[in-house]
C-alpha cells in the first residue's frame, strides 16, 4: 500500500480567511502554484484555487484588493491524512469532484496531495504525470 504522506507535497502555502484575492493571487503567482489552504489559526477551514479567484471573485466583479478569501473559499474542504491509502484519496476527489486534497495532522495542514501527484505516483507514463511533472512554464 502506497499512503499519502509518501508523495505529498509539503511545499503547500496557508494564508488566512481575512486575506485578500489579490494577496493570494501574489502569494499564487510568486510561488509557482495554484491553491492556498485557508487556515483559521492552525485550523485547516477551506480551500481557494486560482479558478475561484477569477470565477467567484472577478467574474463578479469583486474588488480582489478588498474582497476576504473567506467571500470565495471552498469551506466542505475534503482532506486526508499522510497515513491513509493513495488509492482511497484518488477515489475521494473522484467522488467529491476536487483536484486537490489537504493532508491534514489534528486539524492542522502538514501537505496537499493533488490529481498530478497521484498521476505522478500512480501512472507515471500518463500525460498529465508528464505535465504534472514537468517545472511551471509560467
Amino acid at each position: 500500500m502506497t499512503t499519502v504522506g509518501e508523495f505529498m507535497t509539503t511545499r503547500l502555502v496557508t494564508m488566512d480567511g481575512n486575506d485578500t484575492l489579490a494577496a493570494a493571487a501574489r502569494e499564487m503567482r510568486d510561488s509557482a502554484i495554484g491553491d492556498v489552504v485557508v487556515t483559521d489559526g492552525d485550523k485547516v477551514v477551506g480551500i481557494v484555487t486560482d479558478r475561484d479567484i477569477a470565477v467567484r471573485g472577478v467574474a463578479e466583479n469583486l474588488d480582489p484588493e478588498t474582497t476576504r478569501l473567506n467571500q470565495v473559499t471552498t469551506r466542505d474542504v475534503v482532506t486526508v491524512s499522510q497515513y491513509d491509502d493513495s488509492v482511497a484519496a484518488a477515489d475521494l476527489m473522484r467522488t467529491y469532484a476536487v483536484r486537490r486534497l489537504p493532508v491534514v495532522e489534528e486539524g492542522r495542514a502538514i501537505g496537499l496531495v493533488s490529481m498530478g501527484d497521484l498521476a505522478v505516483e500512480r501512472e507515471p507514463q500518463s500525460v498529465l504525470a508528464d505535465i504534472s511533472a514537468d517545472d511551471p512554464n509560467n
